[in-house]
């Protein structure tokens, strides 16, 4: 098998450092900020914060130390990164990097809506997006301000178009001018105003029950279905945590220098992304307690937790407007580093197949997610009555994406390695200059029976809890 090492290290990461924090920025994003909190929040606080723990050590692990390999002993993107590996999985390729091409836009709709919060917060109009009512829709619920503002056309638009535009110019710029030092840059302030704002909300009256709520397990009732749910839900969220089945990892290990241990980046890279993912908890778990008076409920999934609750929860407390500017800011940031991991992935595939270089690669990506994320703002306003299955176009994509064929990624990456080229060949690039593997039995047990279980789980909970 030929390593591209000399190409990886010409075009990669100049510094261990520096792979480390934008692996990690790519895996701190959104899913960490409001997901992480609902989830723990509605699957009994801290036992989900338990099981989450444990399989981010172990299953987390195994996956993320596998694509890195993937990439770094390839040096190539994920398409032509899995066909290396073994050409009868080149489909496998095709549907790692076709997960990005679809997140990317949807993402950067969603970016765009914090952008606007940020930018409201910022200006002093957080109170006015906590207490604004734009009438009765006809499901008689209060038409607040985000309803009204995805109901636009304009204002989504522009604020989409700006998030992807930044994203890109971040993109065009390179890996090490841009992505590292852009990396090295945020992700130290990000984790400065998460660890701020969680200090001050857990200062709140009330905050203690919040946290107790939060951390402390419960095993009572943790049995059948519910412990099926709850293990389905913390793996699927390590998904959104640490970027798994993008094709992000194998783009990012195809420029990691040879002499990086992969084992211990892996470890920090995990440190960051947990740590950020359970700050974001203290955030939001004690803060919306102490607004709702002890009613986990509150903390509602989706974009009601974070562009709804949250708003009224900030109105609310002393310093809320500074407190929630912080806030917003830290969402936009996190969520920034995330979409230029994806529109790096896809931008990768691009310059790979049609050899063109990485700012027309990029321009082409650019056009491509302005037009399919427009399908997801206008899907809320004008094309409203347009769904798939039901569900909006943004919903659609999300769930196709996250649903199924993330999952179906990485169980194939599991057989791939556990039982056609076998664990040798990730573990050979691991062990690099003669390293040592200290986690190799772990990994081996992971990748061949724990992963793929994972994945039947993940895949047939829905069916089943349905039934």
């Amino acid at each position: 098998m030929k390593q591209n090492s000399e190409a990886s290290s010409n075009r990669g990461f100049g510094s261990k450092i520096g792979f480390i924090l934008a692996a990690a920025g790519s895996a701190v994003g959104l899913g960490n900020i409001w997901r992480f909190p609902y989830l723990a929040a509605k699957y009994g606080g801290g036992i989900f914060l338990l099981v989450y723990l444990i399989f981010a050590v172990t299953f987390g692990f195994a996956l993320i130390v596998t694509e890195i390999s993937i990439g770094r002993r390839t040096g190539k993107s994920v398409i032509e990164a899995y066909s290396d590996v073994n050409r009868k999985f080149r489909p496998l390729g095709w549907l790692s990097a076709l997960v990005p091409a679809l997140i990317l836009p949807y993402y950067c709709v969603i970016g765009g809506w914090v952008l606007k919060y940020m930018t409201v917060f910022v200006t002093g109009g957080g109170s006015e997006i906590a207490s604004a009512s734009y009438g009765v829709a006809e499901s008689g619920a209060e038409i607040g301000f985000f309803d009204h503002f995805i109901g636009l056309v304009a204002q989504p638009s522009v604020f989409f178009l700006i998030y992807v535009l930044v994203g890109a110019v971040v993109v065009c710029l390179g890996v090490e001018k841009g992505i590292e030092k852009f990396s090295k840059f945020l992700m130290p302030v990000l984790l400065v105003l998460i660890l701020g704002i969680s200090v001050y909300t857990l200062t709140l009256d009330g905050a203690g029950e919040g946290l107790k709520y939060y951390v402390l397990p419960d095993f009572e009732g943790f049995t059948g279905a519910k412990l099926m749910k709850t293990i389905a839900a913390a793996v699927g969220q390590l998904f959104y945590s640490m970027s798994i089945a993008m094709g992000i990892m194998v783009t990012y290990g195809s420029y990691m220098r040879r002499e990086d241990s992969i084992e211990g980046s892996v470890r920090q890279i995990e440190i960051f992304d947990t740590l950020v993912a359970f700050l974001a908890g203290l955030i939001i778990v004690p803060a919306v307690f102490v607004f709702s008076g002890g009613d986990p409920d509150a903390l509602n999934k989706g974009p009601g937790l974070m562009f709804v609750t949250m708003p009224k929860v900030f109105d609310s407390m002393p310093a809320g407007q500074i407190i929630g500017t912080a806030f917003f800011v830290l969402v936009a940031l996190a969520a920034l580093t995330s979409s230029i991991s994806l529109m790096e992935t896809v931008t990768a595939v691009v310059m790979e197949k049609t050899k063109l270089n990485r700012v027309k690669s990029c321009c082409i990506v650019i056009v491509f997610t302005i037009a399919l994320g427009m399908l997801s703002v206008l899907g809320y306003s004008i094309w409203s009555d347009f769904t798939l299955f039901g569900m909006q176009m943004l919903d659609f994509f999300d769930f196709i994406t996250n649903n199924l064929m993330m999952p179906v990624a990485a169980l194939f990456t599991c057989i791939l390695v556990g039982y056609v080229v076998k664990t040798k060949y990730i573990e050979d690039e691991v062990m690099y200059g003669e390293r040592k593997f200290r986690s190799k039995l772990l990994y081996r047990g992971m990748i061949k029976y724990v992963c793929p279980v994972c994945m039947l789980i993940i895949l047939v909970t829905p069916f089943v809890t349905e039934i």
